[in-house]
């Protein structure tokens, strides 16, 4: 390995910082969540991408001047654009047409660039793939990278969540985008031999439930997940069904009312913890499983203040949470 890749490599492990532990009660439950917000973009995708990095750098395929590529509009350019700027590496983010100035403004302030697409959202892969090839620059796909270079790069979350924990918890409940965090776990658990269960939640439209409960790795929606950051319409090849126990699936407005919940119990978390949330209040209201469980918060409140946290906007999206609200209690 050269001096560059070493030096970068060890920039970017140095750049981790462990996330805190929280405490709630949920019903009669204790409920633990792991903070992710305190991550530099305020994302779990913070470990995610930096994972990939390494292994990028590692495998020859980014050296020093090589610029990066990702396909996506979401948290996981965002932190993309913070790495490469680390390690001042020029940094494209290949967007949908309609991507959200929030999100665009974020990386111009992590020291990226972006570009709108050409093609429809689903080609953003491939669109960006071939870019990457005729700017001579290495493409970063998230998706089908995620899940290998977080195994091949500890501690992963697992490692770190487990080592924190006063104890095992009975469950540990997770969203699934990529398949990445919920791998890592359940691998961590299987390998330690613990006698912790791995819930995965998935919203409305999502292909890993209908896959997971039917044993069909091929399974397709079609359609995209309303939660951002979990769900998928097809079942990406991160996600690795044999180390989950349980998949959840969670109503979309559920997973509002969940998040609604949160605010009001001083968690300022994104949709997706909501959705956890519900899994959590599946397995004990349901399942009556008294804990202790664990979840995560991945993200923030701020990047949804005028949509999901906004009082108007999911009942105009139709993701009414009223009628999940009295279940969660006070």
């Amino acid at each position: 390995m050269g001096a560059w890749a070493a030096r970068a490599i060890r920039r970017v492990r140095e750049d981790h910082r462990p996330t805190p532990l929280r405490r709630l009660s949920v019903g009669t439950a204790e409920v633990f969540l792991k903070d992710e917000t305190a991550l530099p973009t305020g994302s779990t995708k913070d470990r995610t991408v930096a994972a990939m990095f390494r292994h990028a750098i590692a495998s020859g395929r980014i050296t020093e001047g090589t610029g990066v590529v990702v396909a996506t509009a979401g948290a996981v350019a965002v932190a993309a654009a913070r790495i490469a700027a680390l390690l001042d590496l020029p940094f494209t983010a290949l967007v949908p047409a309609k991507a959200d100035p929030a999100v665009l403004a974020r990386i111009d302030e992590a020291g990226g660039r972006w570009q709108r697409a050409e093609q429809p959202p689903a080609a953003l892969q491939h669109e960006a793939r071939a870019l990457a090839e005729r700017w001579g620059a290495c493409f970063l796909d998230h998706f089908a990278e995620a899940e290998p270079a977080v195994a091949a790069w500890p501690p992963t979350i697992a490692d770190e969540l487990f080592a924190q924990l006063p104890e095992p918890p009975r469950w540990v409940v997770v969203g699934a985008g990529t398949g990445a965090t919920s791998a890592a776990i359940g691998r961590h658990i299987r390998t330690e031999g613990l006698d912790t269960k791995l819930a995965v939640v998935d919203p409305e439209n999502s292909a890993y439930f209908p896959a997971w409960a039917s044993g069909a790795r091929d399974y397709g929606t079609g359609m995209p997940s309303r939660i951002p950051g979990i769900g998928r319409p097809r079942v990406e090849p991160g996600f690795q069904p044999g180390v989950v126990d349980l998949v959840i699936p969670v109503p979309d407005a559920a997973s509002v009312a969940a998040l609604r919940w949160l605010h009001h119990h001083g968690v300022d978390a994104g949709p997706s913890t909501g959705t956890a949330l519900w899994g959590v209040h599946h397995l004990t209201a349901v399942m009556r499983e008294r804990g202790p469980l664990v979840t995560i918060i991945a993200d923030g409140g701020d990047p949804y203040r005028e949509t999901y946290l906004d009082p108007a906007w999911p009942r105009a999206n139709g993701l009414d949470p009223g009628p999940h609200e009295d279940a969660l209690g006070p």
